[in-house]
This record gives structure tokens, C-alpha cells and sequence, in this order.
């Protein structure tokens, strides 16, 4: 508004603080203040084409000296105060409260992270584990409304957190998540997968997104991948499938002469793709640590809660003010320009 407003009203930035503050219903008819000095220049003009000639004989110094005579110039002065005000009660001087409240139905995430020990693997910066550790926190902290929990696996599923608001507690958890949370060796998929389906199946939230992210192929525990994840589609659970690292030779700490040592890396993307089919979710498959982060990008795109928005704005008018002052100064000009002052002391 203030912007439309110095487009109209290009001496607005020259006004007094309070007008500055205001919202303007009709902010262009502020123009007609305009209007006041030309009027003051019209009627100068017209008194001088009416003036007498026999006047410039009479002697004015007196008058010139005589500071009363200024007084002549007070109804004038309350005349034009009056129009002044109209014309800001004309323009409507408002101002607005308005308040937003946002609230979204949100969505159940629950992120499972592979823990085992090939998740020290150095093909990311500094090892598998603690990229994806980085990421997913980056991913939590960009969400808003939606519940997010934990859960962690290598050759047992060991759930580290439930569906929670409190990302501060959560992204705190992570943070902490090392090798030796769980003693079992392996990797456990479809357990990971059944423990995930038992945390979200009783939840009445629309929308339900498994995140499940593993570095190796399904080799611990006593559950079926395939079968939990078709436990989780039954329960109406979405799986997103993160396949993390290389194929092949892959770096691994160094040797006792400080060279780095290479160690072969298998992964089984063929399970981890139909666990995602079968989840009506997407398979991704992150080489690097910006490739993971663009994969959480896009998870992030694709599960987002839409967020309504409920406006309340209150208006309060102030031109009864700027009004109620140019009647009075109206009024006092008709009671003036009937009185001496106008009589006795005006030419």
C-alpha cells in the first residue's frame, strides 16, 4: 500500500509519522491536497485583480508595522485546516491487525537406517553411516507438522525413537547413533521393515512413509523382506528404498603404513527395488553424499503436507477523527469570518 501510495502521492515519504503508519482505503485522493495551495494562490490573485487603485495612495507603513494585522489571516487559516482534514477523512486512514494461524494434517515419517559395520565404508565423507546420519537431519529440520521417528538396524531392528513433533529430540538421537548400538552382525531388512510397519499401523494419519535406507543385502533376522514389505502396504505404508554406495573396490581405513585399503562392496539393489514397487514408493540409489542429499530433496518434494492457512484481519477506520476535526475548524471559520477579525482587520 505505501508503495501505491508514493506512486499517487509523491511527497507521502514528507508526511507527518502518524500518516505514514496508516493504511489508505482511497489513497489517490490524497492528491486533492494539492488542490489547498492552489486555491491559496487563486485567491491572492483574485484580490489583487480586485483591489483598488485608490489603495496604493493610503499609507501602509503603519499597517505594515502592526503585527495585528496577521491576525486577518486566522479564519483564512481554519478554512483551509478544514479541507485539509476532508480530504484525509476522504482518503479513509485505516489500520489493519491481521493474524495467520497454519495448520496441516501432516504426515507419519519414519526413517530406517542400516547400522552395520559395511556402513563404515569411506566411499562417502567420512564413512556411510555418518552422511546419512548428516542428511537426515537436514531433512527433519526442513519439515513442518509432520510426526518423524527412528528406527535402526544391522543383524537385529532396534527402534530408536517413536512418531514424534520434538525434532530437537530426535535430530539429537541420530546425532548419537553409532556402530555399536546393536551387538547382533548382519543386516536385517525385513525385520527393520516389520519393526517400522508395528510403529505406524495403528496411527490414523492419511498419509504413512517408511524412508528405508541400507547399504547391503538382506542377511540377519528371521523376517522375509518382500513379506514385511507387504505387511506395510497392507497397513497403507508407503517405503521410499535408498540404496547407499559403490559397487565394487571401495576405500576402508589404511593399512599400518598409512595407504588406504580397499575392500569389495556388494549391494542387492533387486531387493531394495521391489521392496519399493511393492510399497507404491520409489527406489533411489545414492553413489555420493550430494547424491543422497538430492534423493532426501526430493522425498521431501513428493511427501509434502499441504498447509492451510486461516487469515483473520481487523480494520480499524480513523477518518471519524480526521472528520470530526474539520467540522470543528469549519465551524470556527464560519463563526470568525463574521467577526471583527474579519471585518475590522481584513482589507
Amino acid at each position: 500500500m505505501k508503495e501505491q501510495l508514493a506512486e499517487f502521492f509523491t511527497w507521502y515519504w514528507f508526511l507527518p509519522e502518524t500518516f505514514k503508519s496508516y493504511e489508505w482505503e482511497n489513497p489517490i485522493l490524497l492528491n486533492l491536497l494539492w488542490i489547498i495551495p492552489v486555491l491559496i494562490l487563486i485567491r491572492k490573485f483574485v484580490k489583487f485583480l480586485k483591489r483598488p487603485v485608490l489603495e496604493l495612495s493610503l499609507p501602509k507603513r503603519a499597517a505594515r508595522g502592526n503585527p495585528w494585522t496577521y491576525l486577518r489571516l486566522v479564519p483564512t487559516g481554519f478554512f483551509f485546516m478544514a479541507l485539509v482534514f476532508i480530504v484525509v477523512a476522504l482518503a479513509r486512514p485505516q489500520r489493519s491487525n491481521e493474524r495467520v494461524e497454519q495448520f496441516t494434517e501432516g504426515i507419519d515419517i519414519l526413517l530406517v537406517m542400516d547400522i552395520s559395520e559395511s556402513m563404515d565404508l569411506q566411499d562417502f565423507t567420512p564413512n556411510r553411516l555418518e552422511a546419512a546420519k548428516k542428511t537426515a537431519i537436514d531433512f527433519i529440520e526442513g519439515r513442518f507438522g509432520d510426526r518423524i521417528g527412528m528406527v535402526v538396524f544391522s543383524g537385529e531392528a532396534y527402534s530408536l525413537s517413536p512418531l514424534t513433533n520434538d525434532y530437537k529430540l530426535l535430530t539429537d538421537l541420530i546425532a548419537e547413533i553409532n556402530f555399536n548400538m546393536i551387538e547382533a552382525k548382519g543386516t536385517a531388512i525385513g525385520s527393520a521393515i516389520a519393526a517400522g510397519t508395528n510403529r505406524m499401523k495403528d496411527v490414523e494419519t492419511p498419509s504413512k512413509v517408511m524412508i528405508l535406507l541400507s547399504d547391503g543385502e538382506s542377511n540377519a533376522g528371521n523376517v522375509d523382506p518382500l513379506f514385511a514389505a507387504q505387511l506395510a502396504s497392507a497397513f497403507d505404508i508407503k517405503i521410499y528404498t535408498i540404496a547407499v554406495g559403490k559397487d565394487g573396490m571401495v576405500p576402508y581405513g589404511t593399512d599400518f603404513f598409512g595407504r588406504p585399503q580397499m575392500v569389495e562392496s556388494y549391494l542387492d539393489e533387486t531387493t531394495l527395488r521391489e521392496i519399493a514397487r511393492i510399497g507404491n514408493g520409489q527406489f533411489f540409489r545414492a553413489s555420493d553424499g550430494n547424491a543422497l542429499q538430492q534423493i532426501f530433496d526430493q522425498i521431501d518434494t513428493l511427501e509434502k503436507a499441504e498447509i492451510l492457512e486461516n487469515r483473520y484481519k481487523e480494520t480499524a477506520d480513523y477518518y471519524r477523527i480526521y472528520l470530526f476535526w474539520a467540522m470543528l475548524f469549519f465551524l470556527v471559520w464560519l463563526g470568525l469570518k463574521s467577526t471583527f477579525l474579519n471585518n475590522f482587520l481584513l482589507d
